[in-house]
Formats: C-alpha cells, structure tokens, sequence
C-alpha cells in the first residue's frame, strides 16, 4: 500500500487547452479517493497520468514520497480496473487472475500462484467460478475476475476507471457493495473515477468533484452535501439535485418566484451587500405544512404554491413546482446546466413530500421550508456565501474516525474468515492486458479529513 501525492498536476495537449489544471490531493496510505464530475471534467485523464498513461505537462506525482513522472507504468506497481474488463476469452477464472504473476517469470512458484489465486477468489467469491470461461460469467462475475486480477499483484493503490458502467442499474448496486467491502477488507490506497455522483457518495472515504479540469472541492460526501463550497458542487451532487431559486434579499426577507421567505438573521448577514443572490435548498428540506409539527414551524418559512404534478414512491412524493425566472437569471440557470452536462436547468423547484400527505398536482397547497438548511449562493461567482466551513470540516473529520473504524473491523472480520489481509504487501509485476503498475518508499499523506483542495 501507498500514498499518492498530486502536486499541482497540469495536462495540457497540442492544443495548448489543460485538460486538468493544477490539481493537488494527499491520498493516505489505505483511502478511498473518488474522482467524479460530468464528461470532460478531465477525471479519467487524470487517473492515466497517476498510473503513467498520460505525462504529466507540469507538477509532481508523488508515491510513498518518491517523485515517478518519468517512471513507466510498469515500474510505479499500480492496478487498474478498466471499463471493459481486459479479460481473456480463452484463459479460464483461474488462469485470468494467475496472469500477471505468471507474466512476472520466475518471481512466484506454482505453489505461491495456486496461493494468492485461491485467496483472490474467496474475497471475490469466485471459488465455484475458477474453471469457467469468461463467456459463461454475468458481467459482475467478469468484474469480480478483473479485480482479482489487480488483487494478486499485490499492487500499491488500485485505480478504478469507471467500473461498472457496463452494468445494469441492480447490478450497479450490488457491485458497488462489493467494491466497497473488498478495499475495506484489503486497506488498499484505491481511486475510483466516476461520473456517476450516486457511486461517488456511496464509496468515497474523500470525493473530489472536478470541473472543466479543475478541482471544485474535496471532501467526505456528507461534507460536499451539507456544505458544498460552490453553486457546481451544490447543483451536482444530490438525487434529485438542489433547487435553485433567483431571489433579492431585504433585511432577511427572500423575495422568489414562489413567495417570500423568512430566514435567519445569521444567513442574511453572510450575504449582505449581495443585490440578487441564488437560494439552493434541497428536496427533503420542504415539507407540507399541514403535517409540520408545532414545535418545528418557527425553524422555517410557509409559502402558498400550486403543484404542476406528484409523483408517489410508496414511502414518500415528490411535488413539482414551475417559476418564471428574469431573463438575466435564467441565462445564469442555463449556464449552471451546462457545467453539469444537461441542455437547459428547468425553472422548477422539487419538494420532497411525506407518502401520507393529500397534495396533488393542480391544488393550491402550503408548503413549509426549513430555512436553517438552505444556502446562498453568488450569483456572479457561484461562491456559497453561507457556507460553515467549520462545521464542514467537522463532518469530514468525523467521517474520517468512522471510516478507521470500519477499516479495523472489516479486516479483523476477513482474517477471521481466512483471507482478508494478505494482499497489501507490494510486489510488482505487470496486468495482464494492461500496462499498470508504480513505486516504493513512505511519506505522509493527508488523512480523509485533509487534502488540498482549491475552490475553483
């Protein structure tokens, strides 16, 4: 296992355009990093640099705190998981996984390959799988081998590079359980690229949320929920995204399309000064009034709205209400949607609503909004005025503990099971079908509740 340490990395083509643009993370020895943002966020090109398949145009790549930009992939001991499996079709389970050992001649014998097959494929659950061919698997069986495959190498980090996006949406599901449960097992450095935020959020010990090559923020996925540093990151991590209101601050009066709000002295003070601003405020933080407890109303605002539609999800609906922008905001709307890879952000505001509530679509209803969870957002930079970076990195520190928990736990419980620990260690060798691999060394990393990070 490794630190990987990214210095200001550029990657600039013929064109002089730098498809990523100093970056700088600390990965710890044994984190989870995630890289995720929408297409041509530069996040696959830069994963191919940390593992030698891009150069590096500018900036240091650090692992275990030796300098490898001009190391060759073969020489820095990195795994990677591709796309498309990079399996052989005519090589059984058994003989995919044994095929970077058996690639490094002479370094294992027979004895010692049959060894760290057999213990890949009980972490893998592949044992009744090993005779198979790759035609006859599920396409998480054919995973499941091709990390096998990065497991016996005994590799320093595993790269990941969007694994499961040939995957159906259950088997997505289960993998990615899988996924997280083997590097919790294993405690090996790994980073995981993404477009998928729903992945990232359920993975990552840290995410890295990257825009137009740049980093956005860094954090644990609570953080980057709770308290996202900027309009982008707000707008694209979340299921259903967070709601954008155009709106004019008066005193602590909200003027929206939907009605005036009500919010905290605290909140309007951050944006004083600010003439227009954008309120985000997530789904779940409407509620209908009606079913909104005594003690909880004078925490929020009410406003009248009128629902185009609901739909009913069995333990809860959600409620969809239309506004009309200024022309000047809807542009600014626009322009967000276009960062996040969608034609047109719709001047509509979701309401997350409880399953027992009698609203429907067409009725006048009220609505109650806590306004102690809502942001506010530059509407020029995009900047969250009322963003607690105290309390943000709080959370990640708290995740941090947590996650040093799980790890103890997992690996505890997979050495009772007889094959969790043994696959951190660090002898090279090559991937089969593909060129992977990087160095030795130590040096510090920063823990899950650190790393640089630059609000782009």
């Amino acid at each position: 296992m490794a630190s990987i340490t990214l210095n200001h990395l550029v990657k600039k083509y013929g064109d002089g355009f730098p498809a990523v643009n100093d970056v700088s993370i600390d990965i710890a020895d044994g984190e989870f990093i995630i890289l995720v943002g929408p297409s041509g966020c530069g996040k696959s090109t830069l994963l191919r640099m940390i593992v030698g398949l891009e150069d590096i145009t500018d900036g240091d790549l650090l692992i275990d705190g030796q300098r490898v930009n001009d190391k060759a992939p073969r020489d820095r001991n990195l795994a990677m998981v591709f796309q498309n499996y990079a399996l052989y079709p005519h090589l059984t389970v058994y003989e995919n996984i044994a095929f970077p050992l058996r690639l490094a001649k002479g370094k294992h014998s027979e004895d010692q390959v049959d060894k760290l097959v057999t213990e890949a494929a009980a972490t893998l659950e592949l044992t009744d799988h090993l005779q198979r061919k790759p035609a006859n698997l599920s396409g998480g069986q054919r995973q499941r081998v091709a990390m096998g495959r990065a497991i016996v190498r005994q590799a320093d980090a595993f790269l990941f590079d969007e694994p499961l996006s040939n995957l159906d949406a259950k088997l997505r599901g289960q993998m990615r359980s899988e996924i997280s449960q083997m590097q919790r097992r294993l405690g090996v450095t790994s980073v995981y690229v993404t477009h998928d935020q729903t992945e990232a959020m359920t993975l990552g010990d840290r995410v890295a949320v990257l825009k137009k090559g740049e980093l956005q923020q860094i954090a644990s996925p609570r953080e980057l929920y709770e308290q996202p540093v900027n309009l982008f990151v707000a707008g694209f991590i979340g299921s259903p995204s967070m709601n954008f209101l155009p709106a004019t601050l008066e005193g602590t009066t909200l003027k929206t399309a939907i009605g005036d709000l009500q919010i905290p002295e605290g909140k309007a003070a951050k944006a004083a000064g600010k003439k227009v601003v954008l309120v985000g405020v997530r789904p779940e933080f409407f509620e209908d009034a009606k079913l909104v407890e005594d003690h909880k109303m004078s925490n929020g605002s009410t406003f009248t709205a009128t629902l185009t539609h609901t739909e009913w999800l069995g333990n809860e609906q959600y409620g969809y209400i239309n506004f009309d922008p200024a022309p000047e905001m809807r542009e600014l709307l626009n322009s967000l949607a276009r960062d996040m890879d969608a034609d047109e952000l719709r001047p509509q505001v979701v309401v997350t609503l409880d399953a027992a509530s009698r609203i429907r679509g067409g009725r006048e209803a009220e609505i109650w909004l806590d306004t102690r969870k809502l942001h506010l957002f530059d509407a020029e930079t995009g900047e969250n005025l009322t963003r607690d970076a105290e309390a943000g990195a709080e959370l990640t520190r708290e995740a941090s503990e947590e996650r040093a928990e799980e790890l103890a736990n997992a690996q505890q419980s997979g050495e009772g099971q007889g094959h969790g620990g043994g696959f951190g260690s660090g002898t090279s060798g090559q991937a089969g079908g593909s060129p992977v691999d990087a160095g030795p060394g130590r040096a510090g990393g920063a823990t899950a509740a650190g790393g640089k990070h630059s609000a782009g």
